[in-house]
């Protein structure tokens, strides 16, 4: 979808409220927040609610009034996936420029377009979802493998030229089915990562199997093998590690959870040349939703680091993020 274009089921309506000035809808979309600029949308193109609504519908997706009503007044946001989807329509719909809307969605609820935005658009964490569906059906593998996490820690570290250096992962899971003999761990490198360049390491208790990956995205998928089959409620602990060093300057780590599971550990720590100024845990309920949660970390002394810990995770995403000056 270019920017700008015009959907050909998305007329002007006449009888609708008077169009908004252009450059209000402008400002509004530059600095939110994302009931405003969409109430300004939709009284630019002169669209009544119920206008709205039947547009939706014509492209697949429903909505109700109800919700688009509260949507536009601030009162709910959109968070679920399908709410998602209906806002990707709206933006073509109402002819805003691509992601504008979605972009609004990642800043807290009120904001006025300040505040420190993600290092990844939402775009890019799409797409590399997008990637990884791709990279798992190539190794034949289900989105949870047929296993639970019981506990996982995470150790990432950060290096003198501020770059994800790599990250090992200790962890241990429970199998839910019979025949389980293998696990796939996601590596997703900051922008500009080049993940045929790194190293995929296998510690304790396991072997590294294939590898696939994704040079646009930075993603990469590799498989590690178990030395046993499990049966059902069976639990294992292995550790694995990626090498990366091969991107920019890093800002945050993120971890993404698809399902809900058992405690999670995220400890990350900084070379002596390169320590940030402040840290700052987060959570998300999806890629698009605000950063809620947040709590400053600090920094301890000789050791370089932060961390904190999750003792039941919940699915969406949980990260540490961190300002250089």
């Amino acid at each position: 979808m270019q920017h700008g274009t015009t959907p050909s089921d998305a007329p002007v309506e006449s009888g609708a409220p008077p169009t908004a000035p252009v450059e209000d809808l402008e400002t509004a979309l530059k600095t939110g927040p994302f009931h405003v600029a969409l109430r300004a949308a939709i009284t630019a193109r002169c669209l009544s609610l119920q206008r709205v609504q039947h547009h939706l519908a014509r492209v697949g997706v429903r909505v109700g009034v109800t919700s688009l009503s509260y949507w536009q007044q601030g009162a709910r946001r959109p968070r679920r996936p399908e709410s998602l989807r209906a806002v990707r329509a709206l933006e073509e719909i109402l002819r805003l420029p691509e992601e504008s809307l979605i972009k609004l969605l990642a800043q807290p609820d009120g904001a006025k377009g300040a505040g420190r935005p993600s290092s990844r658009s939402y775009r890019s964490l799409v797409e590399a979802a997008d990637v990884l569906e791709q990279l798992l059906g190539e190794l034949e593998s289900p989105v949870d493998g047929g296993l639970h996490t019981v506990g996982h820690h995470e150790r990432v570290r950060i290096g003198a030229r501020r770059e994800l250096m790599g990250r090992e992962s200790h962890q241990i899971v429970r199998a839910h089915k019979d025949g389980v003999d293998r696990y796939v761990a996601i590596h997703h490198g900051d922008p500009g990562c080049a993940p045929d360049r790194v190293t995929v390491r296998a510690l304790e208790n396991c072997r590294t199997g294939r590898v696939r990956w994704h040079t646009g995205t930075g993603v990469l998928a590799a498989e590690f093998l178990f030395d046993t089959v499990l049966r059902g409620g069976d639990t294992h602990l292995f550790r694995y590690a990626f090498e990366d060093g091969t991107a920019g300057a890093s800002e945050e780590y993120v971890r993404g959870f698809s399902f809900a599971g058992g405690q999670y550990l995220l400890q990350v720590r900084f070379a002596e040349e390169a320590l940030p100024v402040r840290c700052h845990r987060f959570a998300q309920h999806s890629a698009a939703a605000p950063r809620g949660a947040r709590r400053e970390l600090p920094l301890s002394g000789r050791h370089r680091s932060v961390h904190f810990v999750e003792p039941q995770v919940r699915a969406g995403l949980l990260g540490i993020t961190w300002d250089w000056d």
